[in-house]
């Protein structure tokens, strides 16, 4: 096996290179993975765009075990030429949100608790033995790794997607409780937005709505072709008004704001619930928003839930969908590309590419 590993190493904000790295012998506890799909999140953007160390992007990871230890074997159950997705948590494993497998609450890897936690993905390549991130050939997997077996059939593109399609389960099911005759509201028919769409659907909501501006044409079709019952090009009060005659007046049970979390969003999205209704934010702006209409939560006895994240039960459900291929993944899976336009590949995401775009993978081997 090779000693070495081709990987885009983020040198700067907005800038990275394709070096050659060492592949450092495999301790008993420990594993290399051959990374086949690294999928592209949003928070990839942000963090090419910020200074820092030197780091090896990638956290949505996929592959197979290339060479393991002993104990690693025997902990995680899996041998060398099994398939596998990786979680990009590398938790403590005995704090109380670990042993119920919340692993993105654990201190240890949590960013709000630490200013470089040792996560896939963001941890720097100063760090031995430097192979952190799934924008590479190779993926060092530490001995706390969280992996999933995959035992059905994807193409390794649709495999990457297991993340995102976990976020929709874990927002949507498990925080959101849509269930049968539950309607729904997806702001934001991006990666997330498409992945509570389908989670949504599997969990047997009667109504999802998608919201999206004019430039989202493309990606709210695919989220009509991936369980969307209807698509709006709307804002604010038209979007309102709309979902109010789409429901003939009852509004809905769940809204998750998978856009913005900004005040064009969750103003417009608080007014579409009906009484007890439940507001899902996984994303939110940094300042705030200073004009909340407590009034309105309070007399319509709304929950409004912060979400982040994914569970390993999520991200088996993930898992799950996938390579059950109910759904033409293919048309969420829309671009791929190799190491050396790693950046091309984040600019992309951040909105600079084609308008259709919805989730991106590196397949380093290509």
């Amino acid at each position: 096996m090779s000693k070495s590993s081709m990987a885009s190493v983020m040198t700067a904000p907005g800038e990275c290179e394709v070096r050659e790295l060492d592949v450092l012998p495999i301790p008993a506890d420990a594993a290399l993975l051959r990374v086949e799909a690294a999928g592209i999140c949003g928070s990839d953007v942000g963090m090419f765009a910020a200074a820092g160390r030197e780091r090896i992007l990638g956290h949505e990871n996929v592959g197979v075990i290339a060479e393991i230890g002993n104990i690693a074997r025997e902990r995680w159950g899996v041998s060398e030429g099994d398939r596998v997705a990786v979680e990009e948590y590398l938790p403590c494993g005995h704090c109380e949100f670990c042993r119920g497998r919340d692993f993105r609450l654990c201190d240890d890897c949590d960013p709000h608790m630490h200013a470089e936690p040792m996560r896939f993905g963001s941890t720097p390549v100063a760090v031995a033995p430097g192979l952190w991130g799934g924008f590479s050939q190779y993926l060092y997997l530490h001995p706390r790794s969280i992996l999933h077996k995959i035992t059905g059939d994807a193409p390794w593109r649709h495999l990457s997607m297991a993340l995102p399609i976990g976020n929709g389960f874990e927002w949507a099911y498990f925080y959101g409780g849509v269930a049968p005759s539950k309607t729904v509201v997806v702001i934001g028919p991006g990666q997330q937005g498409i992945g509570c769409v389908m989670a949504a659907k599997e969990a047997g909501a009667s109504c999802i709505i998608v919201i999206g501006r004019p430039r989202d044409a493309e990606r709210l079709q695919v989220a009509k072709e991936l369980g969307a019952d209807h698509i709006l090009m709307l804002e604010g009060q038209e979007a309102v008004e709309e979902v109010r005659r789409l429901t003939n007046g009852e509004m809905v049970d769940i809204v998750l704001d998978t856009a913005a979390g900004s005040s064009s969003t969750v103003i417009s999205g608080l007014q579409m619930l009906r009484k007890q209704g439940r507001y899902l934010c996984p994303t939110a702006v940094p300042e705030g928003i200073s004009n909340l209409p407590l009034k309105l939560i309070q007399s319509k006895c709304l929950s409004l839930v912060g979400v982040r994240g994914h569970s390993f039960e999520a991200v088996e459900m993930g898992l799950d969908l996938i390579t059950s291929r109910r759904y033409p993944l293919e048309k969420m899976a829309t671009h791929s590309f190799g190491l050396e336009d790693v950046g091309k590949a984040i600019g992309y995401v951040a909105g600079n590419g084609p308008k259709g775009a919805v989730h991106l993978s590196i397949c380093p081997w290509d």
